[in-house]
């Protein structure tokens, strides 16, 4: 699994294999029902059990306001800050022709679909600062200008990192001082 290395799912494994046959059950079950009961909001695409996330029904939301990431685990470290009040949009990814990831791979067409069916004013990328972060933002930059004010978070994240790893500080300083994509 990503994030667990061998001596840690070593240690997962031996505790697992220690407990009753009847907690390992219970285990399973609750991994099948969330694989089940979890889906995708229709409009973000961000996890969620029910048709529209909550993030998304949330009428305090800056509706104008859309922030692109490439996948929940971004969205959950951006949420963490308690900074960002607008709506989000899950990519999918990031394009990366290398790993075979095309644009039409991604949510890029929902997304401008959601720029030019409502009013949104402006879409902040906050995409890994990587070559593909930055390809990806690149090409949406290209997509989006001709509707919508773009702006890309600022660079305070190490070039490579990923946005879940970053505290929360740093990611409320890249939000603040983000920049208009050239």
């Amino acid at each position: 699994m990503p994030g667990i290395g061998p001596r840690t799912a070593q240690r997962l494994a031996l505790h697992l294999l220690r407990q009753p046959e009847e907690k390992i059950k219970t285990f399973s079950n609750a991994l099948l029902n969330a694989r089940s009961q979890i889906g995708y909001c229709k409009n973000c695409f961000h996890l969620t059990s029910n048709d529209i996330c909550e993030i998304c029904k949330n009428n305090d939301r800056n509706k104008a306001l859309i922030c692109v990431v490439s996948d929940s685990r971004d969205l959950l470290a951006l949420e963490r800050t308690r900074e960002y009040k607008g709506l989000y949009h899950v990519l999918g990814g990031l394009i990366s022709p290398m790993e075979g990831i095309s644009p039409e791979m991604l949510h890029i067409s929902q997304l401008v679909q959601r720029v030019t069916q409502t009013e949104t004013n402006e879409v902040i990328l906050a995409l890994t600062p990587s070559v593909e972060g930055d390809t990806t933002s690149l090409y949406l930059a290209r997509l989006l200008k001709p509707f919508v004010k773009v702006t890309r978070i600022a660079y305070g994240l190490p070039v490579g990192s990923e946005l879940e790893y970053a505290d929360e500080v740093t990611l409320t300083r890249a939000l603040e001082g983000r920049t208009d994509i050239e």
